[in-house]
């Protein structure tokens, strides 16, 4: 049986009224992950290659330059893209990176920060956490913290890990005592309270444009935007009575290609010109749900 703690019930039929600015039907979060740099290579003194980027392809014994390449082109073309598209529209997202590649490149979260996006933690590597001593996870978030602050001038007030935490990731957010959230959850359509003060907002796989990875799904740019689009217009629906949130997941390398960046102007579009929607980096979200839920009895 699953263990007694996990809870498989949520809100259930009884979802609080998250209240969001202006009678919001629906808080919006676009989350560019910036991994350019933080990937696994041997080049950078890592146990061994990453390879998951355009091919799934590890290659072993030494440096892949092919895949650092695949890697490189969100740091060197993609993010300029996907900063002018928002600034079009004048829509705020949350940059997570990851340590290593601000250290490396700290024009992945200067320039983020520069036109008011917020940069959050995205872990040191891109790397899980899954089974990390604890002693090196402290590491971990404290180095993160320090490159992140360095580069964009404040410090992360959030966190993600790629794919698995360890059993240890919250706790220890938690003990750093500079976390108001953190997303390594997928399980709900609305934010929830951790500990007292810590908002825990789910983040999503399905609406992200990862799945334009070999074998993901997504091939033509529209299927990315008609994906996103019939999620919004769902949420919406449920919103007349229920209002939900939606994260829609980035990657510079990614979606930054111009084969696929008509996807995302469509869906940036459709959401510009849609009223009763909420688009906020997580930060004012969590900010927003924290402040609602010391008003609740």
């Amino acid at each position: 049986m699953p263990p007694t703690n996990r809870d498989l019930v949520g809100y259930g039929r009884n979802p609080p009224d998250p209240r969001w600015p202006g009678g919001a039907r629906l808080a919006l979060s676009f989350v560019v992950n910036v991994e350019e740099g933080a990937e696994l290579s041997l080049a950078s003194g890592d146990a061994r290659n990453e390879s998951v980027h355009e091919i799934r392809e590890e290659v072993t014994g030494q440096p892949d330059p092919c895949m650092e390449t695949h890697y490189a082109y969100g740091a060197r073309a993609g993010i300029w893209r996907i900063l002018d598209a928002f600034g079009a529209h004048g829509m705020k997202a949350t940059f997570s990176s990851c340590g290593r590649a601000v250290a490396a490149n700290p024009h992945l979260a200067a320039a983020p920060a520069a036109e008011g996006h917020e940069v959050s933690a995205h872990g040191w590597r891109w790397e899980s956490l899954a089974n990390m001593p604890e002693a090196q996870e402290r590491e971990v978030i404290a180095a993160t913290v320090a490159a992140i602050e360095k580069a964009a001038g404040t410090r992360p007030v959030g966190w993600h890990t790629r794919s698995a935490s360890s059993m240890n990731t919250r706790r220890l957010l938690l003990e750093e005592g500079g976390f108001l959230y953190d997303s390594d959850v997928y399980d709900d359509d609305l934010p929830r309270m951790g500990a007292p003060g810590h908002v825990i907002l789910p983040y999503s796989f399905d609406t992200n444009d990862m799945r334009f990875s070999p074998g993901g799904g997504f091939v033509q740019p529209e299927d990315f935007s008609r994906y996103c689009i019939g999620a919004i217009d769902w949420l919406m629906r449920e919103g007349k009575t229920t209002p939900k949130m939606l994260s829609i997941g980035l990657h510079l390398r990614i979606i930054g290609r111009p084969g696929r960046m008509p996807g995302l102007a469509a869906l940036l579009e459709h959401v510009a010109r849609t009223p009763g929607i909420w688009v906020a980096p997580r930060r004012e979200i969590a900010a927003h749900w924290l402040e609602i839920a010391q008003e609740r009895p």
